[in-house]
């Protein structure tokens, strides 16, 4: 492209000094021959003049006073009735210009110069014109590659651009050039990027995600699944199989909320539902592992509460919090259920240290943890209380107490759930 720039370029700048420098050749050639005729002209016609005045006072001719009146590069020849001719000058060889005078009284005067001056001075003319051709060319083609540079560079600069966003680095670049058409392409480029990287972002964030949440639940299924194979007793596989449908049935809730959330974080799906069931569904689920570690899990507050929510997702909320307090924290796990306003307030609270005061603020950013875990299970919980309008906060620190807090409805008789409006 540089090449074709230049060559372009270059054809264009020397068409235009053919067609200009071929025509003001031509013109100054004529300027300068016609001009040196005219001088000739002029000192006949003066010369001629001279020896009128004389021959009218009858003074003396001769070579020597007529020399006075004659260039020194130019041959004149006077020629009086009656008298030898007078020579001023030597006459010159090859190409002359003349130039012949009549006197009143039948003189003839007659002046030549040599053709060389003319030459000479076309010759001057010429080198000046060829000089500042020259010139043109150099100093268009010095722009032609400047030029060439500036718009051949930012597309090389845009091809890499568009070559790393192929190969997988969606860092913008954010360079301009100046030229609004490839600043357009830039723009578009850095565009692309920044959604590509947003996509890459939130492929990683919902693996990250579905990664922690499906965690525990899985393994809660195994652990149901070995107890069906072991045992023989028919009730137990009924009971424990039902259980392990209500939790696969709550994985495919946990899927599809990672799902909606990472297409659109403010989509909910929220209906009235009775707090105190999913409440209760939580301790059963978690109480085992508690146990296992020595713990316990308990519920207390007030009862027969109904919220405005995806039960799901409070579900996961509370699966988090608690299961922050299986790994974090120590002693009882406390859930406790209250009203404040017009909302309701579900408080886990555990014996533990509680939150470092340095992270206090920071508990709910993803990646951010004071015992080397993921980070990820506090900020899923906060995007998924959001997703329904709701909250999740840290009102303690030590012992810590995390609160989640829903719309309130107020219970009435036969109030089935229903979607929110």
């Amino acid at each position: 492209m540089r090449r074709r720039l230049i060559n372009s370029t270059l054809a264009v700048v020397l068409v235009v000094i053919a067609v200009f420098g071929v025509s003001l050749v031509l013109v100054e050639s004529r300027t300068i021959s016609s001009s040196a005729q005219e001088s000739v002209d002029s000192e006949a016609l003066r010369l001629i003049s001279v020896v009128d005045s004389r021959l009218l006072g009858e003074e003396r001719i001769t070579a020597g006073v007529l020399a006075e009146q004659v260039d020194s590069n130019r041959y004149a020849r006077v020629e009086i009735p009656g008298r030898a001719p007078i020579e001023v000058g030597k006459r010159p060889g090859g190409s002359v210009i003349s130039s012949t005078a009549t006197g009143e009284q039948g003189e003839r005067v007659t002046v030549e110069e040599s053709g060389s001056a003319v030459t000479r001075e076309l010759g001057r003319t010429l080198l000046i014109i060829g000089a500042v051709a020259l010139l043109a060319i150099v100093s268009a083609v010095l722009l032609a590659v400047r030029q060439a540079n500036r718009l051949a560079s930012p597309l090389t600069d845009l091809a890499e651009t568009a070559e790393r966003l192929g190969s997988g680095d969606p860092r913008p670049r954010h360079k301009r050039y100046g030229v609004p058409e490839l600043d357009r392409v830039a723009d578009v480029l850095d565009s692309s990027a920044e959604r590509i990287a947003r996509m890459l972002t939130a492929e990683r964030r919902l693996a990250a995600d579905a990664s922690h949440q499906l965690r525990t639940p899985l393994t809660a299924l195994s652990m149901r699944i070995e107890e069906i194979s072991v045992t023989e007793d028919l009730e137990t596989v009924k009971e424990e199989a039902h259980i392990a449908l209500t939790q696969v049935e709550r994985l495919t809730d946990v899927v599809q909320r990672l799902l909606t959330n990472s297409r659109d974080p403010r989509t909910g799906s929220a209906v009235v539902f009775d707090l105190d069931e999913v409440v209760k569904q939580q301790i059963e689920e978690w109480r085992p592992a508690y146990r296992s570690a020595g713990r316990a899990v308990v519920c207390s507050g007030k009862h027969g509460l109904r919220a405005v929510g995806t039960p799901g997702a409070v579900a996961q909320v509370l699966a988090a919090l608690i299961e922050n307090s299986l790994m974090h924290g120590g002693g009882t796990v406390a859930l406790r259920t209250r009203v404040t306003g017009n909302q309701v307030v579900i408080e886990v609270t555990d014996e533990g240290p509680g939150v470092p005061a340095d992270l206090g603020a920071r508990i709910f950013e993803r990646t951010i943890s004071g015992r080397n875990s993921t980070g990820i299970g506090l900020a899923v919980a906060r995007d998924l209380a959001e997703a329904d309008g709701g909250r999740l906060e840290l009102l303690q620190q030590q012992p810590p107490v995390f609160a989640l807090f829903l719309s309130r409805v107020a219970r009435k008789r036969d109030d089935p759930d229903r979607p929110v409006r």
